[in-house]
């Protein structure tokens, strides 16, 4: 009984609809999931989306797209953020691996983001990439919202010790599941047990047995096998425990 924290249906559904990707998942164990926009128009989109039982919705300009960013985008995702079944602002951040957007202006979107989260209740979902120092020293500065999730988990021990002083919930995606990734597996194990949520990030990062393959939702097991070995701890364990954990991130009934 999984909780997927972090997924792109509008992506994942190319083809056939959202609607038959969700009940894949459900067969597979992933009973709930957060669908994320990365701009406004996946963020419509995923309101839509969200109104399927078990989906909630995510909205907000991913960095890469911040060069669209401008005040009628910021008032445009302010009333989809107030939409039924919106319960997150994101995801925004930062991304210096792909620097199509300068960064001041990835600053601003972010710093936009982050006002808006704080101003609405909702929690941030952050997009880091090779920019978890610059993530981090925005966070501090400005001051983060009351809920905040880093989604993908990239950074060091030291940034994990930050982020965790900021209130943050810690996400691994499909990953934390390839061989090469040890040094990944080495900072699952450090996260508090009331801290650490499990994603797909789908249809990205396709966790082992399936890399190479599209993903979604109904992998989510699979990259709880592998956050769940690198722990020492029982598999149902781990999906009670990250589901009750994400249910809380969203600030959802328990």
């Amino acid at each position: 009984m999984w909780f997927d924290s972090h997924c792109h249906l509008h992506l994942c559904a190319e083809g056939e609809s959202p609607g038959e990707v969700v009940e894949r998942a459900r067969l597979a164990g992933t009973m709930e999931m957060l669908t994320v926009g990365i701009d406004l128009d996946s963020s419509r989109v995923a309101v839509e989306i969200a109104s399927l039982d078990g989906v909630y919705a995510a909205v907000g300009i991913h960095p890469n797209s911040a060069d669209s960013w401008n005040a009628a985008a910021e008032a445009d995702l302010r009333e989809l953020a107030t939409s039924d079944n919106v319960v997150a602002i994101g995801e925004s951040g930062l991304d210096l691996y792909r620097d199509t957007v300068p960064l001041p202006r990835q600053q601003e979107a972010f710093s936009a983001h982050i006002a808006m989260a704080k101003d609405l209740g909702k929690t941030l979902v952050i997009h880091t990439r090779e920019s978890m120092d610059e993530a981090l020293d925005q966070l501090r500065v400005e001051g983060p919202p009351l809920g905040l999730i880093f989604h993908c988990w990239s950074g060091s021990e030291t940034h994990l010790r930050v982020a965790l002083d900021l209130g943050a919930f810690i996400s691994f995606a499909g990953n934390t599941s390839f061989k090469s990734a040890e040094d990944l597996r080495s900072i699952a194990r450090l996260v508090p047990d009331d801290r650490i949520l499990v994603e797909t990030d789908s249809p990205f990062l396709t966790p082992v047995p399936h890399r190479g393959k599209p993903n979604e939702p109904r992998h989510l097991p699979f990259v709880g096998v592998a956050v769940a070995d690198a722990r020492s701890v029982p598999v149902k364990g781990l999906a009670q425990s990250t589901r009750a954990n994400t249910r809380r991130a969203f600030a959802l009934s328990t």
